[in-house]
């Protein structure tokens, strides 16, 4: 049965033609984004790329090779396929860690919606290519001043704590805490275990390095590792690794490998150490050999002392031979004659100038005598003097009636004048 009116159309929704022009109402779809993507990561050329293999693997029955390629400095990586023919024309095949340059084509799988780069050739980095890497590193470093001994930092005598960055349960970690134990049975460490070889190896050690340098307790910082070839010990020439060394607070001691391997950290680390067992010599000191200084030290204060002491008693002997210390009483007796000689020739001197002034003054008083007028005054004269005191020299000084008053030598007496 038919229905007499018509259904209306659905409306046909548009979808906008550029990513740009879509809005909430007007997305793409998941499909159209994905074709895209792919189509975008299609126009791309082929490309070089550097890193080290991860995971390599094949499922069987099956012509494709998966391996993961991970960036040497950071956490990052991409997804490789390559057919089983390129991984074959590799010398030696192809195992984890080996740095590589991969030519390859990045594809966009639109139903993943995952990248991957699929190769076609694959070259190891070779030493020398390495080596020459690693002097060109070298001569950036210098330049920069990283390599100068100026900035280099003294370990401190005794550290509180030690960190060290080892492998895990290594013969490095035990050779650096037994032998540093045997020489000081107090010290303690800080162990923090990574990967010292290998894609990781370079972000888990500049992770362990930053963590030990923030903590005020680590005095001193140990990177170490036993030996191995030169690929192995790569991670310890990164210029990631060797600027967070760089930039470290704390001393660094680099003990990696054995005494002829010298990776860059060698040389931007405060101190180098040629084997994990030197690290232990040189972070703390031995206790026997300390004593044994101490008891040295000791000894010799010892024999100063008694030296010095010997010295200064034979000085007071000789000062206590000495007349006088002898007889301390010497000086003050020959000051205390002089002395007394001193008041006796004062006494005689003061008696005659005493004799002689009295002398003088006996004569004097004769002389005085003589001429006194008392003298002549007992010889029988008298002074005439009026009542004012005037002496009378001659009649013609007085009046008749007038009173005078004769002064003879036994006293005075009153007269009146006559005529």
């Amino acid at each position: 049965m038919t229905s007499s009116a018509a259904e209306p159309a659905r409306p046909v929704r548009q979808i906008p033609a550029k990513a740009l022009q879509t809005t909430a109402e007007h997305p793409w779809p998941v499909r159209l984004l994905s074709t895209k993507m792919a189509e975008y990561v299609d126009r791309m050329p082929p490309v070089w790329v550097e890193g080290q293999v991860v995971q390599v693997s094949q499922r069987p029955g099956t012509t494709t090779a998966f391996l993961t390629l991970r960036d040497a400095d950071v956490d990052f990586s991409l997804s490789v396929t390559a057919n089983v023919r390129v991984l074959a024309r590799l010398d030696g095949g192809l195992a984890d860690g080996t740095r590589v340059v991969v030519h390859a084509k990045p594809t966009f799988f639109t139903r993943r919606g995952t990248l991957q780069l699929s190769a076609d050739e694959i070259r190891p980095v070779g030493v020398g290519e390495l080596l020459a890497r690693i002097e060109h590193l070298k001569r950036l470093l210098a330049s920069e001043g990283l390599l100068s001994p100026d900035r280099k930092r003294p370990l401190p005598f005794l550290p509180h704590r030690v960190g060290l960055v080892c492998g895990r349960a290594s013969a490095a970690e035990r050779d650096v805490v037994e032998n540093a134990r045997r020489r000081w049975p107090a010290v303690e460490f800080a162990v923090r275990e990574v990967a010292v070889q290998g894609p990781n190896a370079v972000t888990e050690v500049c992770a362990a390095v930053r963590e030990l340098d923030a903590d005020p307790d680590v005095d001193v910082i140990v990177i170490t590792r036993g030996g191995g070839s030169l690929e192995d010990l790569l991670p310890f020439s990164n210029e990631t690794l060797v600027r967070v060394v760089a930039a470290a607070v704390t001393p660094v001691v680099s003990a990696i490998g054995h005494e002829v391997d010298s990776p860059v950290l060698d040389l931007v680390a405060d101190v180098r150490a040629s084997t994990p067992t030197d690290a232990a010599k040189l972070v703390v000191p031995d206790v026997a050999e300390e004593s044994a200084g101490v008891a040295a030290a000791r000894a010799r204060v010892r024999r100063a002392v008694a030296h010095r002491v010997d010295a200064e008693q034979t000085g007071l002997d000789h000062l206590r031979s000495r007349p006088v210390l002898a007889a301390p009483t010497t000086m003050v007796d020959q000051r205390r004659e002089e002395v007394l000689a001193a008041c006796s020739r004062a006494r005689t001197a003061v008696s005659a100038r005493l004799d002689r002034a009295a002398d003088s003054v006996v004569h004097l008083a004769a002389q005085v005598r003589a001429l006194s007028p008392a003298a002549t005054l007992e010889r029988g004269y008298a002074v005439v003097q009026r009542d004012d005191g005037a002496v009378v020299r001659s009649p013609d000084d007085v009046r008749a009636g007038e009173h005078l008053r004769l002064r003879v030598a036994q006293g005075e007496v009153r007269a009146t004048v006559d005529g």
